[in-house]
C-alpha cells in the first residue's frame, strides 16, 4: 500500500531505492515516463510528478529531447568534483509576516487553553519536555519527514541555539566541531561561546566543497541541508550521501540543522540526513520559531538511539527551558491538524510566488 497517502510517493520511494542500490549506475539513462507508467501499472501524470520530485532532488536530470538520466552517486569523498563557488545573499534571515501562523488562530488556541488547563499550566516541566508534545513531534515527524524514533530520543529546548549547547554538552568541548561557510552567523557564535574548536568549511553550489570535508579534522559536522544560509544552497542526494558516508567512516557526528525545509514548495519535503542514515550518526535539530512566529522560543532535537545515555548522564539533569503554555500551544497546533494547515497553506504561496 502507498506510504505517506500518495500513489506517486510510492512510486519515487521506489525508484529512488532503485537508484541509490546501483541498479540504476550515476550517468545511466532512466526509464521514459511511459515505459515506466506500463511496467509500474500508473498514468503518466503519477510518473511524471514522480520523476519531478527526483530532479528536485538531484537523483536525475532531465535532458531535452534525450530523456532522464541518473546524477546521483554514492561517494567514497575523493570521486566528486570540485563544486563552483556560490552567490551570496544580503547577511540577514529572510523574514515575512504572511509565513507566521495567523494571529486570529494563535489567540483562539491560547484562550483554549488557558480554559481548559488552568492552573496546571503553571506546574514543573519534565526535564525533556511534556511526553504529549514529544508524542506530537514522533508523529508528525514520522508523517513528513520520514523520521520514526521514540518519544524519549526527542529532547525540547528554548530554540536551535539553546540545543546547539546541550549538543556540546553532550558530545564534548574537546571535539572539533566543522561548519560551512559562509553560514547563519549565530551558529558559529554559539560554538565558540562554548569554548569548542570550530573547523570552516567552505561551502560549493552543492554544500560543503569534498576537498575541505575530505581534509578537516573535525569528527562533528554541522551542516544546514536544505537553503543553507546566506547561500540558499540545498544539499543534492548525491552531497547528502557523502556527509553520511563522512560520518561513518570519522565515526563522528553529523548536526542536521533542518530550519526553514518544512516550507520548501516542492510538493515532497527533502529527505533527512537522519531518515537516510543507518548509521545512528546524526542528530536532528528544527524549530518552532520560523513556522510559528519568532516569539516561540521553541524547537528539538531527535537524538540516534545510542546517545540517549549519555545525553542522560552529561546534560538530562537541566531543566527545560520552554514555559508549559508553548509546549501545550504546540501540541495543540500539531494535533489538531492546524499546523500542517498552516504549512501547506505557506507552501503553495511559495509554489505561486518562489522565495528567491
Amino acid at each position: 500500500m502507498p506510504r505517506n497517502g500518495g500513489i506517486y510517493l510510492h512510486l519515487y520511494e521506489k525508484l529512488r531505492d532503485a537508484i541509490t542500490s546501483g541498479v540504476y549506475p550515476f550517468g545511466s539513462r532512466f526509464p521514459s515516463k511511459r515505459t515506466c507508467a506500463e511496467e509500474n501499472g500508473v498514468s503518466l501524470m503519477t510518473v511524471a510528478h514522480a520523476y519531478s520530485i527526483l530532479c528536485d532532488e538531484g537523483y536525475l536530470a532531465s535532458r531535452e529531447r534525450s530523456g532522464f538520466y541518473v546524477t546521483y552517486r554514492q561517494t567514497d569523498l575523493i570521486s566528486l568534483p570540485e563544486e563552483s563557488s556560490v552567490p551570496l545573499i544580503p547577511s540577514t534571515l529572510p523574514e515575512s509576516h504572511r509565513e507566521y501562523l495567523p494571529f486570529p488562530l494563535y489567540a483562539r488556541t491560547v484562550r483554549r487553553i488557558l480554559t481548559q488547563w488552568g492552573s496546571r499550566l503553571m506546574e514543573k516541566s519534565p526535564n525533556d519536555g511534556l511526553l504529549s508534545l514529544r508524542i506530537a513531534i514522533r508523529d508528525h515527524l514520522a508523517r513528513v519527514r520520514g523520521i520514526r524514533v521514540q518519544p524519549d530520543q526527542i529532547v525540547i529546548g528554548s530554540g536551535a541555539e539553546y540545543l546547539y549547547g546541550l549538543i556540546v554538552q553532550i558530545l564534548g568541548r574537546e571535539r572539533i566541531y566543522a561548519v560551512e561557510t559562509p553560514s547563519y552567523d549565530m551558529i558559529q557564535h554559539v560554538y565558540l561561546a562554548q569554548g569548542v574548536t570550530l573547523d570552516y568549511l567552505p561551502m560549493g553550489s552543492d554544500g560543503v566543497r569534498s576537498t575541505a570535508l575530505r581534509h578537516t579534522k573535525a569528527s562533528v559536522l554541522h551542516v544546514t541541508p536544505f537553503r543553507s544560509f546566506p547561500t540558499l544552497v540545498t544539499a543534492s542526494a548525491s552531497k547528502r550521501q557523502e556527509y553520511i558516508s563522512w560520518a561513518m567512516k570519522k565515526e563522528g557526528f553529523i548536526i542536521e540543522d533542518d530550519y526553514d525545509s518544512e516550507f520548501s514548495p516542492s510538493s515532497k519535503a527533502e529527505d533527512t540526513l537522519f531518515s537516510l542514515s543507518k548509521m545512528e550518526r546524526v542528530i536532528y535539530v528544527n524549530t518552532f520559531s520560523r513556522t510559528v512566529a519568532p516569539s516561540i522560543r521553541a524547537g528539538f532535537m531527535v537524538l540516534p538511539a545510542s546517545l540517549i545515555s549519555l545525553y542522560r548522564e552529561r546534560a538530562g539533569f537541566m531543566s527545560c527551558s520552554v514555559p508549559v503554555l508553548e509546549q501545550v500551544l504546540l501540541e495543540d497546533l500539531l494535533t489538531s491538524g492546524n499546523f500542517a494547515r498552516h504549512i501547506n497553506r505557506v507552501r503553495r504561496t511559495r509554489r505561486h510566488s518562489p522565495v528567491s
